[in-house]
């Protein structure tokens, strides 16, 4: 697969690049009178652009085939007389209620086949005919309408494809299925022989005999190639419908187009990388998790979203700048979270800061959700901070920032979409492991030992890395598995964990011991696993290391280690577990490479406090400082290394005081000492330095 050429929204005429900042305005909810204070309030906080129509499709087209742009193009034509870009959507998130009453065979169906009615958004199938037409006719009639407007500088294709219709089970999504099924494998003896239809008399005839994994009674498990399979089709169903709005879009108005992704660290519905492919630059939604994980989390996925654009400027669409409404318990951000939150997306590559929403809407289920300009109005402290990270934002473009890209870091974290599909499976070793939570916990212990870690897609360019983390991730492709080999044999320094290397891409097991295709690379074998838990008492919960750290939920049982290799933590625990004095943690040689092995769960904290011994044996240095884990250090650079740029942050809820080296461009709760060259960071604080 190749990407497409990568395009970046382009200054309004006469303007300069900057650093896109806004967020969605859904000037439909508000009445016309307001429109003008949106503006004014948008010139003070310095907000260049925003999204608009994503959900008014219901105004754009209020019968069928009855068109208003009236409304919308006064909209537009005030805030680019302002200064201000439009990224248009085309309108097509959701369905009006006069189409989905004409047409409910629109209407997606769960895995029980009851029909999801409207009433909130996303109701609609992928693989709808019906609904594709709809869909398609209102990107040209938004593409003709809006193809020579100069305010217009990027499509917004739909919106967070697949958040609520991400599985239907209807009858176009069977035989789209099928299809994708033939296409895929060819013949029905490929798919018997992919899904393992070896068993409980599953095997069929025909493609015909496919059916979506509907409801097949509690208890009961899903054949987990065809699960599998499923979760690849369901994506890629989405993706094949986005194309085709894009270019139904591209067609008659070229303009640089995306379309928000949900990238996260647990966000693994959609094969994002796949999509990445598919868009002319990448742009996403995220939203902070709660807790003492916030800020870690956010890196981590940024950095993913980095990884995901290939290092080309991505667009963050969406955070907010608090609460969100869609929790059990909406947190708020903590003082001085609003920006550090938006600089470190900055920091990770991205080259637009956008939120949702402009101003918090009054009425509707999204009513708590913050905003730019909360329910407060403009004299509250979240438009001040609003405004003095437009501020911000305005100054690092001017000293050099859009020139520069996120620095390649020594070490790459792998995640897999599919691996993570795979895990989510009813019947594995246990249901307390999960690809998603392996790599946060090691680009958080990386961290912790001073160095930021890039996190790349399993696609992507990780073998061109000194060192890489390949965490749970379950699946190991043939193609994956020569690129792992090679990469070690050429000198390469890998981190292989628990739960890596089981299956195939076929979630076929790899036979004759763990790690299955790589076993030789690791130097270790492993016969069985040793899952962990308190579901049952006197159930082994947890299994003590000689190095002092504590392995939970799931250990593997090494039976043999190669002569190559080496012990470097061994578990110490009661006689009757079977597990006193084998290995844990080994290091091998292989080829001109070496590769260690975590054979165990054991956490961030876990991992921290065990990679001083392996980061040495691998021969990867760290920083010296004893406070090296305070603060998450990321840098930006152009390829001259005349801007370069390096964002501070303080990874604790304690005052973290680092050297400044370069002059101090953006200090938030940060206080800088010129004489001693020092600065005091506070929680969550940041300081930005041009070296």
């Amino acid at each position: 697969m190749e990407h497409r050429e990568f395009k970046w929204p382009q200054p309004l005429a006469g303007g300069k690049p900057r650093i896109w900042y806004g967020g969605d305005y859904n000037p439909d909810q508000w009445p016309e009178e307001v429109w003008d204070e949106d503006v004014a309030l948008m010139q003070k906080a310095g907000v260049n652009l925003v999204s608009v129509a994503i959900f008014s499709w219901a105004k754009l087209e209020p019968e069928e085939g009855v068109y208003d742009f009236d409304w919308l193009d006064r909209v537009i034509d005030k805030l680019g007389k302002a200064g201000i870009a439009v990224d248009l959507a085309s309108g097509t998130a959701s369905p009006p209620m006069w189409m989905t009453q004409a047409h409910p065979e629109i209407l997606w169906v769960d895995y029980r086949g009851d029909v999801c009615q409207p009433g909130a958004r996303q109701h609609w199938r992928a693989t709808s005919p019906v609904f594709l037409d709809y869909a398609l006719n209102l990107c040209r009639k938004m593409a003709e309408h809006y193809k020579d407007n100069p305010y217009v500088v990027s499509w917004h294709v739909s919106n967070e494809y697949g958040c609520h219709n991400r599985f239907d089970y209807s009858e176009d999504a069977e035989r789209a299925f099928q299809k994708w099924c033939e296409k895929k494998y060819g013949t029905i003896d490929a798919v018997n022989d992919a899904w393992g239809t070896a068993f409980w008399a599953q095997r069929m005839n025909n493609f015909s005999e496919i059916i979506p994994p509907r409801f097949i009674g509690d208890g009961n498990f899903m054949n987990p190639g065809k699960l599998l399979d499923w979760k690849r089709f369901s994506s890629d169903a989405l993706l094949d419908f986005y194309k085709a709005e894009r270019d139904a879009l591209l067609e008659i108005a070229p303009k640089p187009q995306t379309t928000n992704f949900m990238v996260s660290a647990g966000g693994a519905g959609i094969d994002y990388d796949k999509w990445g492919y598919d868009v002319d630059f990448v742009s996403n939604d995220h939203y902070f998790t709660p807790g003492e994980a916030h800020f870690d989390e956010l890196a981590y996925s940024a950095s993913l979203c980095d990884g995901i654009a290939r290092k080309n400027p991505w667009f963050l669409m969406e955070h907010s700048s608090s609460a969100v409404n869609w929790r059990p318990i909406n947190y708020r951000v903590e003082p001085g979270e609003l920006v550090r939150d938006s600089l470190a997306h900055l920091a990770m590559g991205a080259d637009a800061i956008c939120y949702f929403q402009w101003r918090q809407s009054k009425a509707g289920a999204e009513k708590w959700h913050s905003s730019m300009v909360p329910h407060a109005g403009p004299d509250s402290q979240i438009f001040r901070d609003v405004c003095e990270l437009g501020a911000d934002l305005n100054k690092l473009a001017d000293e050099g920032l859009l020139s520069t890209k996120l620095v390649k870091s020594k070490v790459a974290v792998v995640f897999d979409y599919e691996s993570q599909w795979a895990t989510e499976h009813t019947a594995t070793p246990t249901q307390e492991v999960r690809h998603w939570t392996e790599p946060l916990a090691w680009f958080r212990a990386l961290a912790d030992n001073g160095l930021t870690a890039d996190v790349v897609p399993v696609r992507g360019p990780w073998d061109e890395y000194e060192a890489v983390v390949l965490p749970s991730l379950t699946i190991l492709s043939e193609e994956t598995t020569h690129r792992v080999r090679e990469y070690v044999a050429n000198g390469g320094k890998l981190f292989v964990t628990y739960y890596t290397g089981l299956v195939d891409d076929k979630d076929h097991v790899w036979l004759g011991g763990y790690p299955g295709s790589i076993r030789d690379v690791v130097g270790v074998r492993v016969e069985e696993f040793a899952p962990m838990g308190n579901d049952f008492p006197g159930a082994m919960d947890h299994l003590d290391l000689d190095n002092g750290t504590v392995a939970h939920d799931f250990a593997d049982v090494i039976t043999s280690v190669a002569d190559t290799a080496h012990v470097v933590a061994s578990f110490k625990a009661d006689k009757w577990t079977g597990f006193d004095g084998a290995p844990a943690i080994t290091v091998n040689d292989f080829g001109d490479g070496k590769a260690a092995y975590v054979g165990a769960r054991l956490g961030r904290e876990g991992l921290a406090k065990s990679l001083p011994v392996l980061l040495e044996e691998l021969g990867i240095e760290t920083s010296a400082e004893d406070d090296r884990g305070e603060v998450l250090r990321v840098e930006r650079a152009d390829e001259t290394g005349e801007n370069h740029f390096v964002f501070l942050f303080n990874r604790t809820h304690d005052v973290a005081v680092v050297d400044v080296e370069g002059e101090p461009l953006v200090a938030s709760l940060a206080q800088v000492n010129e004489s001693e060259h020092t600065a005091a960071i506070q929680p969550n604080g940041v300081l930005v330095v041009k070296l």
